[in-house]
């Protein structure tokens, strides 16, 4: 749908167009509905040339974000607000990359310029949509390498403490392992990086199968540092997260049994603690546990008796 625009609105248009470099041009009425889109809202599978009745830009955007955009537009054009850029998804019906009609959830930012009449009435907006969908996905994969071991792709230490910050939020009182296998530090200088790298990628990828047997939701496994590992064990007893533990020591003890008497034994220790105070405390108390567990010759599963001070 395309009406005439007058001098005023071309010049804004002009200089919208300037900044556009592809971006969508949407003209508002004051109410917020659409009553111009340049040619190229055909990317989001739209086409308003033969509409019975005009879209609200908030047609546009998802249901979740719907009621934010209807409110950014409304104070922009009551001139509650100086405009600026907000971001919300806009649901396409045409994915480019697979080629195909079909709806996907892209998100683009919304840049809104009022217009006024004669008497300083608003009387609708000029606007950009612009395409920031490449940017959200560099944006999430940068924050996923932040909050992902590399070697193991496990969740690491920052985001699982994250995780037993919320908890302790909400109350606390789950169980919480740190877990490592035995003898590391004497493994890689016998055999050297590599293959102590190997070592924790494979009981890395243990722990994650046999965290999938666990019955209750909500379990986490990230690497803490370059031999410990954290299981976030929710809705467990202590003696039920006892005899995971133990059962995961005795599996891998049993996994991994040398093959020849050359061959070095591979096994694993654990502390356990509950998740409680703050991070530090917590982790500090299964990282006890497990120095308990490999003082006692490892292979074996510790809760550490000491306690807070009152």
């Amino acid at each position: 749908m395309k009406l005439g625009l007058s001098d005023v609105e071309g010049r804004v248009l002009n200089g919208l167009l300037e900044e556009a470099s592809g971006d969508i041009v949407v003209r508002l009425d004051r109410r917020g509905f659409i009553v111009h889109a340049s040619a190229n809202i055909a990317e989001l599978g739209l086409d308003f040339s033969e509409a019975l009745l005009l879209p609200h830009i908030t047609d546009l955007a998802g249901r979740d974000h719907a009621a934010f955009v209807a409110e950014h537009v409304t104070a922009t054009l009551g001139g509650r607000t100086q405009g600026g850029w907000i971001e919300f998804p806009v649901i396409t019906h045409h994915d480019h990359e697979a080629g195909r009609e079909s709806p996907c959830q892209r998100w683009y930012a919304l840049s809104l310029r009022p217009m006024f009449d004669a008497g300083g009435a608003a009387e609708g907006a000029l606007c950009l949509l612009r395409s920031v969908q490449q940017l959200r996905s560099l944006e999430g994969e940068l924050h996923a390498r932040a909050v992902t071991d590399p070697l193991t792709g496990l969740a690491n230490r920052q985001a699982f403490c994250a995780s037993l910050r919320r908890q302790l939020a909400t109350g606390g009182g789950q169980m919480v392992a740190v877990m490592a296998v035995d003898g590391m530090r004497a493994l890689m200088l016998r055999y050297g990086q590599r293959t102590a790298d190997e070592v924790m990628w494979g009981f890395a990828k243990f722990l994650e199968t046999m965290a999938q047997t666990l019955t209750t939701p909500g379990h986490e496994v990230a690497q803490l540092d370059g031999e410990r590992f954290g299981v976030l064990l929710p809705d467990m007893t202590s003696r039920h997260a006892r005899e995971w533990a133990e059962d995961v020591v005795a599996t891998f003890s049993a996994l991994a049994a040398p093959v020849s008497a050359k061959s070095q034994q591979l096994t694993a220790s654990a502390g356990l603690a509950r998740v409680e105070c703050t991070v530090d405390w917590t982790l500090r108390e299964a990282e006890l546990g497990l120095v308990m567990a490999r003082a006692g010759g490892g292979r074996q599963v510790a809760v550490s008796t000491h306690r807070r001070a009152a």
